[in-house]
């Protein structure tokens, strides 16, 4: 009888969602990635074997991690590790990507490394030509700057992240989008002694990689941001999961994972207390690739490190049925968020990018 119940319900809901794509209560999307951050952590927490201090590269004492973050079972493990995620999107929402679910998301483009996967994820379509980071100023038209010149969207696409390359990725200098990353993340016009403090930091941090800041200044910049702005497609990208991940510090992975939960539930509950936003915005969080398995290819990833290909997807929004983790659909792929973004605000990005991939929209709304 509750088995009959919920695929009732769960029918009604998708044809809900069918025709909410068309004209749906979404009115503003926020695609948050977090660079590098593995399935495994997602669906199950913290990995036991990592924890240890010589396999995990850990300072943290193995006991602290454990208190933190370790428990037998699976999925108070992972609540451990993300309790937003888990307790509000994977209650309200959807996470996709667990194949010993039957849940299998991965990216497309064969490289799994950033800038590819970034690419894929923004312009809905993985391109062979993107083989480096250091590709330059990418070629193809991405949702965002495809948004950005359609009725109702004028100076209301914005991009904030800690890597400073999402200049090239976003092709600032073609789409003229309002890029804040890297070296130019901290507003530098305000001049409030909140601001300044803000610079001052910025300014006297010790960087781990080159020009790119920590999360932390991400997440206060772009909260700050709000209190002026108001844009209705925004992309946040975090970078310390995958930079610490390459240091080999699995305890300092546990943590930026941990707050990358809280920076997404401030960024939610921030807007769910505006007008503009309240119930009326859609999350998409993921991640750009994931990484290698086992004890030491966990710290990279690409074509050599078995399972890097794999990532996980988690939507949470008024036009999501809340059905939660899912099992047995169909695999999804990282170039169909481009669309799908487009889609929930009742756009068809395939318009302007044919050979963009097709929205998430039947797997969502499948029962």
């Amino acid at each position: 009888m509750n088995k009959t119940r919920y695929a009732l319900l769960a029918a009604v809901l998708g044809l809900a969602f069918a025709s909410a794509a068309m004209a749906g209560k979404t009115r503003n999307v926020v695609l948050i990635v977090s660079d590098g951050l593995r399935p495994e952590e997602m669906f199950t927490g913290a990995e036991e074997q990592l924890l240890s201090t010589d396999k995990g590269g850990n300072w943290t004492p193995e006991k602290e991690l454990r208190e933190k973050y370790w428990d037998p079972d699976p999925r108070i493990r992972r609540q451990l590790l993300f309790p937003f995620i888990w307790r509000t999107i994977g209650i309200h929402g959807q996470l996709l990507g667990n194949a010993a679910e039957g849940s299998q998301a991965q990216v497309a483009n064969g490289f799994a490394f950033s800038y590819p996967g970034y690419n894929e994820m923004a312009s809905g379509v993985p391109d062979p030509r993107i083989n480096s980071n250091e590709f330059g100023p990418n070629p193809n038209l991405t949702v965002f700057e495809w948004l950005s010149g359609r009725p109702g969207f004028k100076n209301k696409v914005e991009v904030f992240a800690t890597w400073e390359t999402f200049h090239d990725i976003f092709n600032g200098a073609r789409s003229h989008l309002p890029i804040r990353s890297g070296s130019s993340l901290v507003d530098t016009t305000d001049h409030s002694p909140r601001g300044k403090l803000l610079q001052d930091l910025y300014k006297n941090t010790t960087r781990l990689e080159g020009s790119d800041p920590y999360d932390s200044f991400l997440t206060v910049s772009v909260l700050d941001h709000l209190n002026t702005h108001r844009p209705r497609v925004l992309f946040v990208g975090f970078g310390d999961t995958d930079n610490w991940a390459h240091s080999g510090r699995y305890d300092l992975v546990l943590q930026t994972a941990h707050n990358f939960d809280a920076a997404v539930e401030a960024l939610w509950n921030r807007m769910q207390a505006l007008p503009e936003y309240k119930d009326k915005t859609t999350f998409i969080l993921t991640a750009d690739h994931g990484r290698g398995h086992g004890l030491t290819e966990w710290k990279d990833h690409g074509v050599e490190q078995q399972g890097s290909e794999n990532i996980w997807i988690a939507v949470i929004g008024p036009d999501t049925p809340p059905l939660g983790e899912r099992q047995q659909v169909a695999a999804v792929t990282q170039s169909q968020i481009a669309a799908t973004i487009a889609a929930l605000l009742g756009e068809d990005y395939r318009q302007g990018m044919p050979q963009a991939a097709k929205p998430l929209l039947d797997v969502l709304a499948a029962p």
